[in-house]
């Protein structure tokens, strides 16, 4: 009867619709739901044929259509029998028309009925894995007893079976699903059934599709060799490392005459090649650097083997210069590789510019897709001047002074030579923008004692980051920094370009870049040797690429080592706007004050301004 009340009130509306404007000229305004708990609205209107009009005059206009509508009643029906729930039903909805009879707001009433929920979850044939991977799978499975039976979770937990069984070496298994249902319809038992088939092991591996990229280049980043057991993830870490070559648009590999179900598995793999020669050049703006060119190219299969070299060019007004970099892969085994860099770099604070021309050379070992250490030695000549604006500033002289600024030149010139650490490990699902997972990295690195050079200092810090999906379009991000420049009484041991600034689009965004440090008695920032900062922001996506943040940030630079003081904290708060493409979203962010910095001086100019603007590309972590 309801359905047929349904059909009588559609075809009722359509009738005086057709009457008022003609088919396909009325839009949906609004599209609204009544008794929804069980589900996310967003999601469910993301299934349906009827969409809702952009609120924006140059959006997207969508109409109603009588057909798609009708089929929108099933639709949700099957949305909710999917997520468990089948006794759900659309049992009304309003609509109504315009005064101008050129749009429409549609309200859609809907039962949702009782979930059923799952009882059991049997796993019947996995004798043939390890017990404790058996427990691992029953504990990581999306599937949890007395909550509601959800088919995207059945279906997850079935590809995991699956995988686990194929990472055992069963290349050929197979898993069926059933399901059987209580006495009142309302408990699931879904049971698992494995058909394993036959142990399998590796075989001889081929090559195809290479053309300039020797065979033994691709043949080195293979993971396994003939006769390890079959184990799906190796043949998935092996793609993983191809693409990362990126000397490659294409890579596949395959198992041969898989129907025949051989105990020796003969592999493939595919690839095509891209371009190895690679121009970018990009004009774009910033709050903090205003304009900035950058230009940079790369060769990622120079002089055969895999090599990349390149160079990098920037001008802006905070930094510019030229970096030239390269890279070994395959440096003793196919997971550590050797690399190389040289620069000539310019960086501009409040109070001085340093310069810093040399080298470094790193050995990184990427033990596995998430986690890598690397090795480093560092060798440059750093000059660091006063800015040509604050000379005339006695009181910054001296200060500077008793950093290590040579009196009569106003300079601070050395040699630097410094071992350095590296450890990073990431979960994060997304390099560009998280939602998910955490990213730490620690630096170590040590100056001078053993090493010749002008400058004898231990540093070290500490970056983390945590993303915490709370629902699918919102996202709560944290980060914290830690980062100490130990040299003993002696601060004329720590070059100027190493000391640390807080401050800008990427930390406590109430200050400009460089203006949160320790300050001179004229009130320029100097910067210290030991950083605290951390970061927070809610990250909610408000309508298709277009997100909105609230953050508040807070942190600060100390003179000496080791002398964070949580009382003496600087805070910023406010809010933000993002818009994804497909090289990062765009950021807009507007950063106030909490608690302004007393007698901080930049350009000669006190600093009363409690608010700042940040525009540039990229999360802010």
């Amino acid at each position: 009867m309801s359905r047929l009340l349904l059909v009588a009130s559609l075809v009722s509306f359509a009738a005086a619709g057709t009457a008022c404007k003609q088919e396909g000229t009325v839009t949906v305004r609004n599209l609204d739901f009544r008794g929804l708990q069980a589900v996310d609205a967003g999601r469910l209107r993301n299934a349906l044929a009827t969409k809702q009009s952009s609120k924006l005059p140059w959006g997207r206009q969508n109409y109603f259509d009588r057909s798609r509508f009708d089929a929108d009643l099933k639709r949700i029906e099957a949305f909710y029998a999917d997520r468990g729930y089948p006794d759900a039903r659309v049992t009304g909805f309003d609509v109504k028309l315009s005064e101008e009879q050129d749009a429409v707001d549609v309200t859609l009433t809907i039962a949702e009925g009782e979930p059923v929920l799952i009882a059991a979850v049997n796993f019947d044939g996995f004798e043939v894995i390890p017990p404790d991977h058996l427990s691992d799978l029953q504990e990581r499975m999306p599937l949890s007893l007395g909550e509601r039976r959800d088919r995207q979770e059945v279906v997850g937990t079935h590809e995991m079976a699956v995988n686990e069984l194929r990472d055992h070496g069963y290349p050929y298994a197979k898993v069926a699903t059933a399901e059987n249902g209580g006495p009142d319809g309302k408990s699931a038992v879904v049971t698992f059934k494995a058909e394993p088939g036959p142990l399998a092991h590796f075989g001889p591996i081929e090559v195809a599709g290479n053309q300039s990229v020797a065979a033994r280049v691709i043949e080195r980043q293979v993971t396994y060799k003939p006769g390890d057991l079959y184990r799906r993830t190796v043949v998935q870490d092996t793609q993983r490392r191809l693409y990362a070559m990126e000397l490659f648009q294409f890579v596949n590999v395959e198992s041969l005459n898989p129907e025949q179900q051989n105990a020796e598995v003969r592999t493939r793999v595919t690839v095509a090649e891209g371009s190895h020669q690679r121009v970018n050049f990009g004009v774009g703006y910033g709050t903090e650097e205003h304009g900035r060119v950058d230009g940079e190219y790369h060769h990622v299969n120079f002089l055969g083997g895999a090599r990349v070299a390149g160079a990098h060019a920037r001008y802006s007004s905070l930094d510019r210069g030229v970096r030239l970099d390269f890279n070994q892969p395959y440096f003793l085994n196919p997971r550590m590789s050797l690399g190389a860099e040289g620069q000539q770099w310019y960086t501009y604070t409040p109070a001085y510019r340093s310069v810093v021309s040399g080298g470094k050379t790193t050995l990184t070992h990427k033990l596995t897709p998430q986690l890598s250490w690397a090795f480093s030695m560092t060798s440059e000549r750093t000059v660091s001047s006063i800015s040509p604006e604050v000379q005339d500033d006695p009181t910054l002289r001296d200060d500077l002074i008793a950093l290590g600024l040579d009196p009569d030149t106003l300079e601070q010139r050395g040699t630097l030579s410094a071992f350095g650490f590296d450890l990073q490990r990431s979960t994060a699902d997304n390099v560009l923008n998280a939602r998910r997972g955490y990213q730490l990295a620690l630096h170590a690195e040590a100056a001078g004692k053993y090493l010749p050079g002008t400058y004898n200092y231990t540093a070290a810090s500490v970056d983390g980051r945590h993303y915490i999906p709370i629902s699918e379009r919102f996202v709560i991000a944290n980060r914290v920094q830690l980062g100490n420049i130990a040299a003993g009484d002696d601060p004329a041991q720590v070059p100027f370009a190493k000391k640390y600034f807080l401050g800008g689009a990427g930390s406590i965004r109430g200050w400009g870049r460089y203006e949160i440090s320790p300050l001179s008695r004229s009130g320029l920032p100097v910067g210290g040797n030991t950083l605290f900062a951390f970061s927070s922001e809610a990250r909610l996506v408000l309508r298709g690429n277009l997100g909105g943040v609230l953050f508040v940030d807070g942190g600060n630079v100390w003179a000496d080592d080791w002398t964070i003081d949580l009382s003496d904290l600087r805070y910023a708060i406010g809010p933000g706007l993002r818009y994804q493409t497909p090289i990062g979203p765009v950021r807009f962010d507007l950063g106030y004050q909490v608690n302004p910095i007393e007698g901080l001086t930049i350009n000669g100019e006190p600093q009363k301004r409690r608010w700042r603007i940040h525009f540039s590309i990229g999360q802010a972590f």
